[in-house]
């Protein structure tokens, strides 16, 4: 499966931003999804990931803030994310797992005060 993720840029603090991810491939629905982040010289930190089953699991620092879903009619995946904040600021990934992981490009969220 190949995944492209969309949807960021600049936004202020207290704003709303949605990200999206498009999947190829007819086998999207199987995957476990998931959004990651990652800032220069931090690890790589989960933001939110959904399971096959639509069961969704979200990191501590975006819980309350964040909504993640999935079309499956759509290939794609979602990232809804409110009240940003500066601290949001970095590169988020898509992947998809199914016996592998396969990540996507990243999109640059930058949230200014």
């Amino acid at each position: 499966v190949q995944l492209q993720a969309f949807g960021g840029g600049l936004v202020q603090a207290g704003g709303s931003l949605r990200l999206s991810c498009a999947a190829s491939g007819s086998t999207f629905r199987s995957f476990a999804m998931g959004w990651y982040r990652q800032q220069p010289g931090k690890q790589r930190e989960l933001v939110a990931s959904i399971g096959s089953d639509g069961r969704s699991n979200y990191g501590e620092s975006v819980k309350g803030r964040a909504t993640i879903s999935r079309d499956n009619a759509k290939n794609t995946l979602y990232l809804q994310m409110n009240s940003l904040r500066v601290e949001d600021t970095s590169l988020y990934y898509c992947v998809g797992s199914l016996n592998y992981d396969y990540w996507g490009q990243g999109t640059v969220v930058i949230v200014f005060s």
